[in-house]
């Protein structure tokens, strides 16, 4: 059957548009063919006297001219299917005009199959994969931001003292239960790709500055939520994007106006600070222990060299959770203590003031890398082959000895002979220490890593612990290497009832050893209960009221998100949120009271300064520039396209073919 092409509009115009009614071919008068849907069992006059008009000039097929009596009756103003008599001169009148365009006296093609013709000509272009999905424009956008709003929307009860806890399964059937955003969202698995950067910048958060992980997304997505507005009002996204630049850094000058300097040597101001971040946690409870933790801990790896101040928590300040216990019983070592017995049993469990020897090196006898084969023609030497193993072995030892160490630690092994030297020498060794831990023990006791023990001088020994103990807690030894004088580094050790309670316990102290370290590193201060992001706020309006142009809107509409942050802790509170949230905005009217926030634990405002609820700057500062990024960036897009399989792929593929992941 040939290719139809339908005019929606009256034939006599002479305009081929499809999806209408009269039926063109691009073939000879006598050759062509109507092919319709099969006809009503009461056809109206008006389809029955356009059929008998034309006829006779064309073949019919199998279903009668439903569609050209449609066109009759448009065009002679005919309306709905009609039953009544119709005159029949006014339809051949029409009818022969659209004839005549069509094709007219003769076999030739009229200006209409002309038209027609060089329209099916031109076949689409297919630039993309016929697999790829393409969305764009204004839908892109709101999806993005519905997105947006999901994600924070999983994460809003996770804010402030009065927080709730989620519960989630990992893929491998773990527990984890935390109310730190970062873990929540690492655990969920999404599809959607804003989504998927919403989480991202939690992390990035993390990572950054350690504490604000909850608040950077619910920033974030209140940001997009209030430009939804303006897109659907159909303002261009440059525009929006301009304004949340220009409020950003608006935004940050306001934080350095209203941001205070603090004494880091002040233990009780110090402790205030991160209790302030510890009191949104599960910890809380225990703050004042875990407080202490914290503020020991980074000051013990606190690091001065040449004016540079470094404060490397991640690698010096080791957090070992043993089950067991109380949580009370968490303590803070002056020292390093690692998960290892001694080699063999009659080496010394404890020394006090020990000479500490370090290696990453093996003690035994050197093994080809790869298959290693020996030809032997004599027996003689294949005892000479075990007596240079020998040797080789007790050089070593003999090396090692010459230096009067008392306690041995190697990354890797140590061989049974090398045993038998070390204890006829008194000396007690620790083998298979992960690389992290031997730095941890260079950095406590003063003792250099050395890599050939022929290379062993007396400087390389660490001297700077006083005692080396090895304990049985629990089903497990550990050994302890404490009481040092001068230790940069230190192990915290954690006991609780559970793995869940330990796990979370870390989450929360990593949050509050990360906070003490941001404001030793920048010792700046911003009141805390929503009262930085209300100050801001208030900064904001009063300066959109003397914009111009219709950037002021979203730049307006940016003060108007930061008291999502208040709004949020007085909601998890169960407080009134309108009625405190407007007494809140007034008294950020009056002069001297950038201070007043709201108390998170009983939703009353309250002054930041009376309460002690601090936060550093270098955390909110952090949280503002990711959440007006992330918005920028999420609304910078406009197209997304996806490249999917399809889903007759597995079924269409030959039983024989083996599979690519097999291959």
């Amino acid at each position: 059957m040939r290719e139809i092409t339908s005019a929606r509009s009256r034939c006599r115009s002479g305009l081929p548009t499809f999806g209408g009614a009269c039926a063109v071919f691009p073939v000879p008068a006598q050759q062509w063919q109507f092919q319709s849907r099969p006809p009503r069992a009461e056809e109206s006059p008006l389809n029955r006297a356009c059929g008998e008009v034309v006829g006779g000039s064309y073949t019919w097929g199998p279903a009668s001219l439903l569609g050209a009596g449609r066109s009759a009756r448009a065009a002679i103003g005919g309306r709905g299917g009609g039953r009544g008599r119709v005159s029949r001169g006014a339809v051949k009148r029409r009818c022969s005009e659209c004839v005549s365009l069509l094709s007219p006296e003769g076999s030739a093609p009229g200006p209409l199959l002309r038209a027609a013709a060089r329209m099916m000509s031109q076949r689409p272009v297919l630039v993309l994969s016929q697999n790829t999905k393409r969305e764009s424009g204004r839908k892109v956008q709101i999806g993005n931001i519905s997105a947006a709003k999901t994600i924070a929307d999983v994460i809003r009860t996770c804010l402030g003292p009065r927080a709730m806890m989620k519960m989630l399964l990992d893929p491998m059937g773990g527990i984890v239960m935390t109310n730190d955003g970062n873990a929540i969202l690492r655990e969920i698995q999404v599809q959607h790709p804003a989504a998927k950067s919403m989480i991202e910048i939690s992390r990035t958060q993390d990572e950054e500055v350690g504490d604000g992980t909850t608040s950077v997304i619910i920033l974030a997505g209140e940001m997009l939520a209030v430009a939804e507005h303006f897109l659907e009002q159909q303002m261009h996204p440059t525009v929006i994007i301009g304004a949340y630049r220009k409020a950003l850094d608006d935004m940050i000058s306001s934080l350095n106006k209203i941001s205070t300097p603090v004494d880091v040597n002040n233990r009780e101001m110090m402790l205030n600070i991160i209790k302030s971040a510890i009191n949104t946690k599960a910890i809380s409870h225990w703050s004042d222990l875990a407080c202490g933790i914290a503020l020991d801990a980074v000051k013990t790896v606190e690091f001065e060299e040449n004016g540079r101040k470094e404060i490397d928590i991640k690698n010096y300040a080791k957090v070992e959770k043993i089950p067991g216990g109380i949580i009370e019983d968490s303590c803070v070592l002056r020292g390093i203590m690692v998960n290892k017995d001694v080699t063999h049993p009659r080496m010394r469990r404890y020394i006090k003031n020990p000479r500490i020897v370090l290696l990453d090196c093996s003690l035994e006898y050197k093994k080809g890398e790869s298959q290693t084969d020996i030809e032997i023609t004599r027996e003689e030497d294949f005892a000479r082959i075990l007596q240079m193993e020998e040797e080789y072995i007790q050089q070593i030892c003999e090396d090692l000895i010459r230096v009067k160490p008392d306690l041995i630690v190697t990354e890797k092994g140590i061989s049974d002979l090398a045993q038998h030297y070390l204890i006829r020498a008194n000396i007690t060794a620790i083998r298979r220490v992960r690389k992290t831990d031997n730095n941890r023990i260079a950095r406590a006791c003063g003792a250099r890593i050395v890599s050939r023990a022929d290379e062993l001088r007396e400087e390389d020994v660490g001297t700077g612990a006083r005692l080396f103990e090895v304990k049985k807690i629990g089903d497990e030894y550990f050994t302890f290497i404490t009481d040092c004088k001068d230790p940069k580094a230190c192990t915290i050790m954690l006991r609780g009832a559970s793995k869940e309670i330990l796990a979370e316990v870390e989450r929360n102290l990593q949050d509050a050893m990360q906070v003490c370290r941001n404001v030793l590193v920048d010792p700046q201060l911003v009141p805390g209960g929503g009262a930085a992001e209300m100050a801001v706020s208030h900064a904001l309006t009063e300066k959109s009221k003397v914009m111009t142009g219709v950037e002021q809107w979203p730049y307006r509409a940016v003060a108007q998100a930061l008291e999502v942050i208040p709004r949020t802790l007085i909601q998890n509170c169960g407080a009134s949120t309108i009625r405190i949230l407007t007494s809140l905005r007034a008294k950020h009217t009056q002069e001297g009271s950038q201070t007043w926030g709201v108390n998170g634990e009983t939703g009353a405002l309250v002054d930041m300064k009376d309460l002690g609820i601090w936060e550093p700057l270098a955390v909110k500062l952090q949280t503002y520039k990711t959440a007006v990024e992330t918005a920028v960036l999420l609304l910078r897009i406009d197209d997304i396209v996806s490249g999917h399989k399809k889903k007759g792929d597995d079924q269409s593929r030959p039983t024989g073919a083996p599979d690519a992941a097999q291959e």
